[in-house]
This record gives C-alpha cells, sequence and structure tokens, in this order.
C-alpha cells in the first residue's frame, strides 16, 4: 500500500472522506475502475469525478495525521471482498496519530 499509487476522489476542496466507528477514514481506490464503482453510488450523478493520485505512504504519513481526530485509510470501497482498512494504529500512522499509543504508553493493552 505504501508504495502504490492510489486515487482519492475530491470533494468541497479536499479529499473525500467519511466516518464511521469514531474513525474519519480516507476513502482511496487502487484504479479508475474501483472508483468508477464508488461514483456510481456516492458520486455527483453524470458529472465525472475529480480525484488526486496520492502515494498510499502519503496519506498515511502526512494526509492522516493532519486531520483532526482518529483517521485511516479504507481502500476500494466499493469492490465486493476487495476492501482494505488500514485503521489509526501504530504502524501504519505515525506513532503521533495512532490510538493505540496512549494505551501501551500507560501499561494497558493495545
Amino acid at each position: 500500500m505504501r508504495r502504490s499509487t492510489l486515487l482519492v476522489p475530491l470533494a468541497d476542496g479536499g479529499l473525500w472522506t467519511v466516518s464511521s466507528g469514531g474513525v474519519r477514514w480516507v476513502c482511496a481506490f487502487t484504479d479508475e475502475a474501483a472508483l468508477a464503482r464508488f461514483a456510481v453510488h456516492h458520486g455527483p450523478g453524470d458529472r465525472s469525478v475529480e480525484y488526486a493520485a496520492l502515494l498510499g505512504a502519503r496519506i498515511v504519513d502526512e494526509v492522516v495525521p493532519a486531520m483532526e481526530g482518529p483517521a485511516g485509510l479504507a481502500v476500494d470501497i466499493a469492490t465486493e471482498d476487495g476492501s482494505m482498512f488500514f485503521p489509526p494504529v501504530s504502524g501504519i500512522v505515525p506513532d503521533g496519530a495512532a490510538v493505540d499509543v496512549g494505551a501501551v504508553a500507560e501499561g494497558g493493552r493495545a
């Protein structure tokens, strides 16, 4: 994922995100076909969907930590049996944006 170029739809001057389970997810797609499947259900009708092409590493290392609250990366969410989720935990996002780092530091279990 880190070395892959992902397509992220643009909405309202920023990247398309959705909130679920207390996490804000950046929605990204591995190719235009996967993005098109998503756009059929969530896109702007008959208009094309604008998107940014970003490396997965840039999303989890720069974009996610800059967001308010817990955030992660959701890839190919409109692909049946092909969705991948990269939650805001240590080893995926920088420790400063990981929700499990505080629990480990306090002697809790992640």
